[in-house]
């Protein structure tokens, strides 16, 4: 028998993985390993690496279609986070009494490793990546995964880890029941996805507060004291774990908290107290600092060193498409943020740069209300340069605040644009607020093209 770490779900039979990504192939190699009959189904095309590892390891698969038939008669199926729960196919194996579950929840079956979950609207892929690397430099062995880095089941099937550090999406929560959180993290609760949940701010909530079910009293819940629908959200969500709040406006005991020096201190029972002056973070930002603060907690339930701690916030070098600094030319910063795909988001990275910022902005939007960034565009934002197709909500949105806003025809254009409204010490900010797939594959290619066009300056 396979060592099953906490079984909720049928162990043998019929594995259907809905959705042929990194998740879903990384749960058919594991549904294999354990043992499964694993069928693969994509409605879209297959990338031609997946179909490789999939065809070496010799499970069947299926694109551009569902063979409903077969998906029904699953004893489990894997979804990939993209399909709602609204489709139809997943409508009908509910309605079958077929278990249809997230890969994270499929996997966490069959490890026994600690498992540090970091939610949120904004932050979450930074704060996984840097407690990735705080706990890889106290020398532990630790997988990343979730939303960002390899599949978490394929890691479980083929990896040996101890700890993994888990970027968790509201889409994966939604279909997570028994899955369990060591340490679970929510950052800040703004909107976002709104589409998905009925447009019902209640619902969004509703599903982060997910990571905290199932949480016994060894656990820890880490959360943002200053944020309002996460604080709103603690008066209906309860845990037994540990709480461990962070906050830049209160001291915060337990928990972390900003000293009138400008210090982050942790200060968890039973263990050694931490500071460090935000000066010395290698990540700047209001934000950052909420940042620094949850990897910080996690590392010191975990039981780091001061000083590894230290030496990890100083030297962690940020992800792509996140605040990135892509060159300085001519005394102008040029910085990449194509990640920024919400309206939070931008406000956070306006909140991080001195006036004067030349602000890129545009693509598909989501229905976003750009109400709260008007302070900000009108205390620091000189111009606007538009990119994507739908531009007229941003001209209604900041007619007001700021002297310049055009559109432009292509990235490269936005640039060019860009560098002649900009004099030495100013900077250009990629922080589109909107989704890419107007213009763009997805915003990892918007936030490459932006690149090439600084660099071609």
């Amino acid at each position: 028998m396979p060592n099953i770490a906490h079984t909720y779900y049928p162990q043998q039979g019929s594995l259907v993985v809905l959705g042929a990504g990194e998740s879903g192939v990384g749960a058919a190699i594991l549904g294999k390993d354990k043992g499964f009959d694993v069928f693969v189904s994509d409605k879209g095309t297959i990338g031609a690496s997946y179909k490789h590892v999939l065809e070496d390891e010799g499970i069947l698969y299926e694109e551009l279609q569902h063979s409903e038939e077969k998906i029904l008669g699953a004893s489990l199926v894997v979804k990939s986070p993209g399909i709602p729960d609204q489709a139809p196919l997943v409508q009908m194996l509910k309605k079958a009494g077929v278990p249809v579950v997230s890969e994270i929840e499929f996997a966490a079956q069959y490890t026994d490793a600690k498992l540090y979950c970091i939610t949120g609207s904004n932050g979450k892929s930074t704060t996984t990546m840097l407690t990735y690397y705080m706990l890889q430099h106290g020398d532990l062995r630790v997988g990343l995964a979730g939303n960002i880095g390899k599949s978490f089941a394929w890691q479980v099937a083929r990896s040996d880890y101890d700890v993994y550090v888990l970027e968790i999406s509201s889409f994966m929560l939604d279909d997570m029941y028994h899955f369990r959180a060591d340490i679970a993290v929510i950052l800040n609760i703004t909107p976002d996805h709104l589409d998905r949940y009925d447009h019902r701010m209640e619902n969004y909530v509703a599903s982060k507060f997910r990571m905290i079910r199932n949480q016994t009293e060894r656990d820890y819940f880490l959360y943002c004291a200053d944020d309002a629908e996460t604080v709103k959200g603690l008066a209906i969500y309860k845990t037994s774990a540990q709480y461990l709040p962070f906050s830049q406006q209160q001291e915060m005991v337990p928990g972390a908290y900003l000293d009138k020096d400008q210090n982050i201190v942790i200060n968890i029972p039973n263990k050694e107290t931490f500071a460090m002056n935000i000066e010395e973070l290698s990540l700047q930002g209001k934000h950052n600092v909420y940042n620094n603060m949850a990897s910080g907690l996690i590392a010191k339930v975990q039981e780091l060193r001061n000083q590894t701690m230290k030496e990890s916030m100083g030297s962690y070098v940020n992800i792509a498409h996140r605040l990135e600094h892509v060159a300085c030319i001519g005394g102008v910063n040029y910085i990449n943020d194509s990640k920024a795909t919400n309206v939070n988001s931008v406000w956070y990275a306006l909140e991080s740069f001195s006036p004067e910022i030349i602000l890129i902005m545009g693509g598909v939007d989501k229905g976003n209300d750009y109400e709260m960034l008007r302070d900000l565009v009108k205390s620091k934002v000189k111009a606007i340069v538009c990119i994507g197709k739908d531009t007229v909500r941003i001209h209604e949105s900041f007619e007001e605040d700021t002297a310049i806003i055009v559109n432009s025809s292509s990235m490269l254009d936005a640039v060019e644009m860009a560098s002649h409204l900009a004099k030495k010490g100013d900077t250009v900010l990629l922080s589109p607020a909107c989704a890419s797939f107007d213009w763009f594959k997805n915003y990892e290619e918007r936030g490459d093209k932006f690149k090439e066009a600084v660099m071609a300056l």
